[in-house]
């Protein structure tokens, strides 16, 4: 018997490339050359899969982080290496992916807002109450206001009305948002840094 994560990955495949509303289940039987009816056998529709896709895709991402939190030095490094994580994640993500989730599949949605509230603000109040402790992040911001302004952008990075692929790429939108804020929260002392960090990244 094939195994379920085998599927989930197959989807996964297709759905990064072409948007999960334009790929069907044969597609993905045929992507993984088993028939259909094996699919259906794991998962009853392919919002289910999706559904699945999306809590082990979160998991990971929330490992990542836990992996970058535990092993930097001090608040910027965290800060340099999430961009780099971002990077490895943003390049991936077609941001069809996270239209059609929204329109189309309103559970996997609702899993990713939960992932949001419950793990992506939570890190981010935490990354910054530390770095104000270290004296590399600004004492004066309002952490809760800057960490759900944070995650509000990075949604906002993949809204193709405002950011048509024609004309820009998701990264480097993430990545202009990302310096942005990073500069923006900084003390003069997490301002040198942060440019120490790039500099050596750079070279």
């Amino acid at each position: 018997m094939i195994p379920v994560e085998r599927i989930i990955q197959g989807g996964e495949d297709l759905f990064l490339t072409a948007g999960i509303k334009s790929v069907t289940m044969d597609d993905i039987a045929k992507h993984l050359g088993i028939s259909k009816k094996t699919i259906y056998h794991f998962f009853k529709d392919k919002n289910e899969l999706v559904v699945a896709l999306t809590k082990k895709k979160l998991q990971e991402d929330e490992d990542q982080m836990c992996a970058i939190m535990s092993t930097s030095g001090d608040v910027i490094e965290e800060m340099i290496n999430m961009m780099k994580c971002s990077e490895e994640i943003f390049s991936k993500i077609n941001p069809i992916v996270i239209h059609d989730m929204q329109k189309y599949h309103p559970d996997a949605w609702k899993e990713f807002q939960n992932f949001k509230a419950d793990v992506l603000i939570r890190t981010l109040e935490e990354l910054l109450n530390k770095g104000i402790k270290q004296g590399y992040i600004r004492p004066d911001i309002d952490v809760k206001i800057m960490a759900r302004m944070r995650v509000t952008q990075v949604e906002m990075g993949f809204n193709t009305t405002l950011f048509p692929l024609s004309e820009f790429s998701p990264w480097k939108v993430q990545y202009q948002f990302l310096e942005h804020f990073n500069y923006g929260i900084c003390t003069l002392k997490g301002y040198k840094l942060l440019d120490k960090y790039k500099n050596i990244s750079n070279e």
